[in-house]
């Protein structure tokens, strides 16, 4: 009886820990703030992948025009 009523107690929990997915209507302002983005700085970004690519000697994938010599 005891292990009956500690599956059922187990399985309702691990049930009930999907049920929060995705987000609500209320709390999309907050997700689409500047701020929130994944690359909220333009200018670090443009380093960044600048640096990315000075050192990998390639270029491409996110946008960029050129080879892989760096001489864009």
């Amino acid at each position: 009886m005891k292990f009956i009523m500690f599956t059922a107690l187990l399985s309702s929990l691990l049930l009930s820990g999907c049920s929060s997915l995705g987000v609500k209507p209320w709390e999309r302002d907050v997700l689409a703030r500047d701020d929130m983005a994944l690359e909220s700085a333009s200018m670090d970004s443009a380093f960044d992948d600048h640096i990315y690519f000075s050192k990998e000697a390639s270029s491409g994938g996110k946008g960029f025009g050129g080879g892989g010599c760096g001489c864009n």
